[in-house]
């Protein structure tokens, strides 16, 4: 019956895997814009002429099949062994921000050092993957890392490299020009020398790789257990894990970073029931070529018109509801981190009716500095000028109508933001929490662009469509949260899973729509340029004045709910009404703040754990702080952002992400010590 059922397994994996294979390659090569008949694309596979036809299939569609198959297999082996040498489930190229050091890596060397783009920028590549991973393994804790707070930093590390790269992109446009589409992942080949170039140095490191599979299949009995019996257990992790980063980097190198893959086709091996290497990685290669077949098979069935989806993003729609799925698998079998990055606690006590005007005389200062600040350098002269009534029309103009309007929307924006930070914070009892973390930026900029590009309705319905998607995400994430119990550091990986779905939805719209590279990064990375009164009118004003009073009375419920779920239904607290409450509260005010200013993170993570470094763990103290210090944020990142490279700008959102990313690892770090 054993055998029966080993026999069975293989055929399963091995012939259906490779009867999907050839079927997927067959309708990936009918595939395209321009019809051709089945029995021209059997002919010019097996008996090619000298015909448009049939070099349009041998020389475009062949190619782009094969690169397929090749990638797919390599990132699911580079999965495979990730998985088992860091001990980590979730490990992959992806998860592990490896993905967007290479591709950061190989954007600084087009742009600064193109003779460095030798053989397709596989070197620069290679040393970007290494470093990312040692800075991933590092922060999470080395040795003793666990899956989540390996995974976390990976995420962490993959915000900091992205926003780095999208500040290059935006500002040399035409030096990166075409490597939007390739950085979202593309399988587009224009001749076999993407194939020619990949193909033999994955076969060398799959084969180095199968003959090291008995080692590999060592290392899962623990590292104790490995010594004993022989083997070198530093240079086994360290020749495997070298040669996983070269998989990824050669297949980053020509069809650009494809996350997921290398998550979802190992774990369809391991389900099978198969945990010996060398049937692990056969069967991973086989699966990662199927899976990526399929993605881009799907991405072309989407639109099948010239302008190509990424198949990034489709394998990102599979791989993160894959991602959620095997982080509550985890739950179910205990295996979990349920601690949580510190909260933090006060360094200084200051006395609010001490601490706010301190706050509101820097904001005040901030906001005079902001408005008299322009790309000639600092002339408060001129602000002053204005208020004595003594200026120019035109400079008035300038300071009144188009600086201090927009330095007011980045403050109320940054307050809003701080204020659904803390929120999100003390009703999921996870100090990681903020609208962007967990996924409810993205599912706001979901529902913004499905308002302005699919369904084509006036301005004005672009709050309603950011908000719409908001909730929607936000009870996805509340629903999955429930299950997790709201452990804090399982719910944040819930929301990188939600997050990645949302961003990857958001990538297919960009292209869709045919926005401009820099203009689509721009507000994808959540900018104040161009704001004004109407935006503060119509997106900001009512939340500050309907829902922050609100929260004055509700607030006390947060410390509350900071006692534990038991404890405040003792005290006679609706849990779950009121967690529901404040969390959609957050939600709307963060939805409201992406309709302004677009998707900017970490300003709802910074300001609570900053305000709590002067108030303690208060949250009714902790609110008009927070909102201080959030609003005082934004303001700053959008003075540096038109001011540091003056004429030209960097969205806010990418400052605040290069400041918050370099937090949160601190913030692991600290724990992790």
């Amino acid at each position: 019956m054993i055998n029966r059922a080993m026999a069975l397994k293989t055929f399963l994996v091995f012939g259906g895997g490779l009867f999907l294979l050839i079927l997927l390659t067959w309708i990936h090569i009918n595939q395209g814009n321009i019809s051709i008949p089945v029995w021209t694309v059997f002919e010019a596979v097996f008996s090619p002429e000298d015909t448009l036809e049939h070099h349009t299939i041998r020389v475009l569609r062949l190619p782009r099949a094969v690169m397929g198959i090749v990638a797919g297999g390599a990132l699911a082996v580079s999965g495979a062994v990730l998985q088992t040498v860091t001990k980590n489930p979730l490990s992959s190229a992806s998860t592990l921000g490896i993905h967007s050091g290479t591709y950061f890596a190989v954007i600084v060397t087009t742009i600064f050092f193109p003779f460095a783009m030798i053989m397709n920028g596989i070197i620069t590549a290679f040393i970007g993957g290494v470093v990312t991973f040692l800075i991933v393994y590092i922060l999470s804790g080395g040795g003793d890392a666990t899956p989540v707070r390996m995974v976390l930093a990976g995420m962490i590390v993959t915000f900091l490299f992205s926003s780095l790269t999208s500040v290059l992109q935006i500002f040399y446009e035409n030096e990166t020009q075409g490597l939007f589409l390739w950085g979202s992942g593309t399988l587009v080949q224009n001749s076999w020398d993407g194939v020619r170039f990949a193909l033999p140095v994955v076969t060398a490191a799959f084969l180095l790789l199968l003959g090291a599979a008995r080692k590999l299949d060592t290392l899962k009995l623990g590292d104790e257990v490995a010594t004993a019996l022989g083997q070198n257990v530093k240079a086994v992790k360290f020749v495997t894990i070298i040669l996983s980063v070269l998989l990824t980097s050669v297949t980053v190198s020509v069809v650009g970073p494809i996350g997921f893959v290398g998550l979802v086709a190992p774990h369809i091996i391991k389900l099978i029931g198969f945990r010996s290497h060398v049937p692990l990685l056969l069967g991973s290669f086989l699966w990662g070529a199927v899976v990526l077949l399929m993605a881009d098979v799907l991405a072309r069935y989407i639109d099948p018109s010239f302008s190509e989806l990424p198949v990034g993003a489709i394998t990102a729609l599979i791989g993160a509801p894959w991602l959620i799925w095997l982080v509550l698998r985890m739950k179910r079998s205990g295996n979990t981190d349920g601690g949580s990055v510190m909260a933090g606690s006060s360094l200084v006590q200051m006395r609010l009716r001490v601490l706010l005007p301190i706050f509101s005389i820097l904001v005040l200062l901030v906001l005079f500095v902001s408005m008299s600040t322009g790309n000639y350098g600092f002339d408060p002269a001129q602000t002053i000028a204005v208020f004595q009534g003594e200026a120019e029309s035109f400079i008035r103009n300038y300071i009144l109508e188009l600086r201090l309007p927009r330095a007011i929307v980045a403050f109320t924006s940054g307050a809003i933001l701080a204020v659904s930070g803390l929120i999100f914070q003390g009703v999921l009892r996870n100090p990681l929490a903020d609208p962007s973390v967990i996924g409810i930026t993205s599912g706001a900029g979901v529902g913004a662009l499905l308002t302005m590009y699919v369904f084509s309705v006036s301005a004005a319905w672009i709050p309603l469509g950011a908000m719409a998607g908001a909730i929607v995400f936000f009870i996805i994430v509340m629903a999955l949260g429930a299950k997790m119990e709201f452990q804090p550091t399982m719910l944040a990986l819930l929301g990188i899973g939600v997050s990645a779905f949302g961003q990857a939805i958001i990538q297919i719209l960009v292209v869709r729509a045919d926005l401009g590279v820099a203009s689509a990064l721009t507000w994808l990375s959540g900018t104040t340029y161009a704001t004004g009164y109407g935006e503060w009118l119509s997106y900001l004003l009512w939340p500050v004045l309907l829902l922050i009073p609100v929260l004055f009375f509700y607030i006390r419920k947060l410390d509350v709910l900071a006692l534990g779920d038991d404890t405040a239904k003792g005290l006679g607290l609706d849990v779950r009404s009121v967690r529901f409450q404040m969390a959609l509260i957050a939600t709307l005010l963060a939805a409201s703040s992406v309709a302004a200013v677009g998707a900017i993170g970490f300003i709802g993570l910074i300001a609570p754990h900053a305000a709590r470094l002067f108030v303690g763990t208060v949250n009714q103290r902790l609110l008009p702080v927070a909102m201080m210090i959030g609003g005082l944020l934004l303001v700053v990142a959008d003075l540096f952002s038109r001011t540091l490279l003056a004429p030209a700008e960097i969205p806010s959102g990418i400052l605040v992400a290069v400041l918050g990313a370099p937090y949160f690892l601190w913030l692991m770090k600290r724990r992790s010590a």
